[in-house]
């Protein structure tokens, strides 16, 4: 139970690759994390989306318009998954504006204290926004190299590649290794924390006791 008190946002929309969501509706509450799918409910309580391969119904009751700046610090980490969710969600009704969901990612990424996971296809929600990821490593689908090389991106040719807080991977077939990898890299900043921590607490008592 290495992510008892953390909470995981996952962006949701139709067209997601069942096996993925399925996997992380499962995997990361194994571990002890509170999983939130998210998406833009367009003023709606629900929406039932469809998976791509076998048109499995998934409902979604939470919005990432609803989350201000406290509420986002609250996630330990935010997944843009594989299959069209990505599409789907960098969808605009106005040219000059950025989509909401791309504004959600940048605001993510504004923090690094929150792991950025993008698998697969994913990586087209920050088409809108390629500073973000320009200069990073990270890996694709290789539908996509052309994609990520037009916005500055370092391709590595590996299935699940960390670059800082961002972790990404080639496939939805790789959402076992690409969670694990989530899972891993905030156990270890758990870890970190805790170890600045005992060490600000010796160094204070140390200074104390002179």
């Amino acid at each position: 139970m290495r992510l008892t008190g953390h909470k995981i946002a996952i962006l949701l929309e139709s067209d997601f690759y069942e096996p993925e969501i399925l996997y992380y509706q499962h995997r990361f509450p194994e571990e002890g994390a509170e999983v939130h799918f998210l998406s833009r409910l367009w003023g709606r309580d629900e929406i039932t989306f469809q998976g791509h391969e076998h048109r499995m119904p998934f409902v979604v009751r939470e919005s990432f318009e609803d989350i201000d700046e406290f509420a986002l610090k609250e996630f330990s980490a935010v997944i843009v998954p594989s299959g069209m969710v990505a599409d789907r969600l960098r969808y605009t009704e106005d040219p000059a504006e950025l989509p909401p969901a791309v504004q959600f990612l940048r605001r993510a990424f504004q923090d690094p204290a929150i792991v950025k996971g993008i698998i697969c296809h994913g990586m087209w929600l920050t088409a809108p926004v390629p500073h973000l990821v320009r200069g990073r490593r990270a890996v694709v689908h290789n539908n996509l190299l052309g994609d990520l090389r037009n916005m500055g991106g370092r391709y590595v040719d590996e299935d699940v590649v960390v670059d800082e807080d961002l972790v990404t991977a080639r496939t939805g077939a790789h959402c076992h290794l690409f969670a694990r990898t989530i899972i891993d890299l905030i156990a270890v900043r758990d870890r970190e924390r805790a170890a600045r921590t005992r060490g600000a607490t010796r160094a204070a008592a140390l200074g104390g006791a002179r």
